[in-house]
């Protein structure tokens, strides 16, 4: 019965957060688009690098780009929320790299989606963590450290650990929504891009916090098993409600409202991120789906667009994208392999965005170099795109 109340709440919420959303407009809009880091890359650091790239992009038929915002508990702006990204603050404070992007971007008709690209996660040492430990979720033995990109829970310095927030917890909530509209509101961006990291770890939840609110809306002590399809099943639910709060935030907020969401395969997201993307797009609070396809293998690139949640996503009224692995560290995917992977998304209908710019044609770009890739997307996405007007 809890459940279903659960459920009946929500579904009246989002009604009433659907009232401040505009009705999809271009529906056969496909984006073609990248995403931008800081790291590893130089681009975030020069606004000629800025210029030269956002020029680079247009000639290539790009349309969309989704910079990097929020990278390991930092900013690329001055906030009353988080500190700046160290080396920004270090060697060009004043350069607001976000707002070059986009400002460069619209003189050329491009959009410009920021990237909240470690949602809910934070270094161990950072001051956040440090001064609300509350606000840390818990395995059931107590930690609370990940190691990510290399890191090591024995000898890397907490640093370079990460720990995730509690998405259900007030105070994490609003310094979460403070963010995002602190970074929709500053340079007329064209919506926020959440990924697979705003999410809530299947095997946390045993911190006090967490385990006293599901004590009393529950009655009863969190299971011992993580993977217990009601304990699942509310945190899954308190996920839910914070996107909720962030769409009703963004609506009142004058900003751009559009979320975009680029989980991984449904089934994987669903069960240990706890994500629930399909019902976040059949209820309207995400307006574009980008799922993420990194296979490398063709076999593995088609199987996964092949993946149940996908082909029921085109039913769903609202825009579907694949996000294609064009290189990144050692691995980069040669140009016939990427124009394949590219046929095969446009055959679906869908669009496709890289991951990620270095891996198109800079540093990642392999031994074909950057004149041969950045001509062969060109002719590419001319033959399968076209010409096309970005929805507002």
């Amino acid at each position: 019965m809890r459940r279903l109340c659960w459920f009946s709440t929500l579904g009246l919420l989002a009604s009433l957060a659907l009232g401040f959303i505009a009705e999809p407009s271009h529906a056969n809009f496909r984006r073609v688009g990248v995403w931008l880091t800081n790291s590893p890359s130089p681009l975030y650091y020069d606004p000629k690098r800025i210029e030269r790239a956002v020029q680079q992009l247009e000639t290539a038929g790009f349309n969309t780009l989704y910079p990097n915002v929020w990278s390991r508990g930092a900013t690329f702006h001055r906030s009353r929320w988080a500190p700046m990204e160290p080396k920004l603050q270090r060697d060009a404070p004043d350069l607001d790299p976000i707002c070059q992007l986009t400002s460069s971007a619209h003189k050329r008709g491009l959009q410009v989606i920021p990237w909240f690209e470690y949602g809910l996660m934070e270094p161990a040492d950072s001051a956040v963590v440090q001064q609300n430990p509350e606000w840390v979720l818990k395995r059931s033995d107590g930690s609370t450290l990940y190691a990510m990109h290399g890191a090591n829970l024995e000898s890397s310095p907490l640093k370079d650990l990460r720990v995730w927030l509690n998405p259900a917890h007030p105070g994490v909530q609003e310094r979460f929504i403070g963010l995002i509209t602190e970074i929709v509101g500053r340079c007329n961006a064209d919506g926020i891009q959440l990924d697979d990291h705003f999410a809530w770890p299947v095997e946390l939840g045993y911190d006090t916090y967490t385990r006293q609110l599901y004590l009393r809306e529950t009655g009863q002590e969190p299971p011992a098993d993580f993977t217990n399809r009601a304990w699942m099943n509310w945190r899954r639910g308190k996920l839910t409600e914070l996107l909720l709060t962030l769409r009703i935030a963004l609506a009142e907020s004058g900003g751009s409202e559009r979320i975009s969401l680029s989980p991984g395969p449904f089934r994987f997201a669903y069960n240990h991120w706890l994500q629930d993307w399909e019902i976040w797009a059949v209820q309207g609070l995400v307006d574009e789906l980008i799922v993420q396809n990194y296979a490398y293998s063709l076999k593995g690139f088609r199987n996964d667009l092949n993946q149940s949640a996908i082909r029921r996503a085109e039913s769903w009224g609202i825009p579907v994208h694949i996000g294609i692995l064009a290189g990144f560290g050692g691995r980069t995917t040669p140009m016939t392999k990427l124009h394949r992977k590219l046929q095969l998304a446009h055959q679906r209908g869908f669009g496709a965005v890289y991951f990620y710019w270095e891996g198109l044609w800079g540093q990642h770009a392999g031994p074909e170099g950057g004149d041969y890739r950045r001509q062969g997307l060109r002719r590419r996405h001319a033959e399968l795109f076209g010409e096309q007007t970005a929805p507002n």
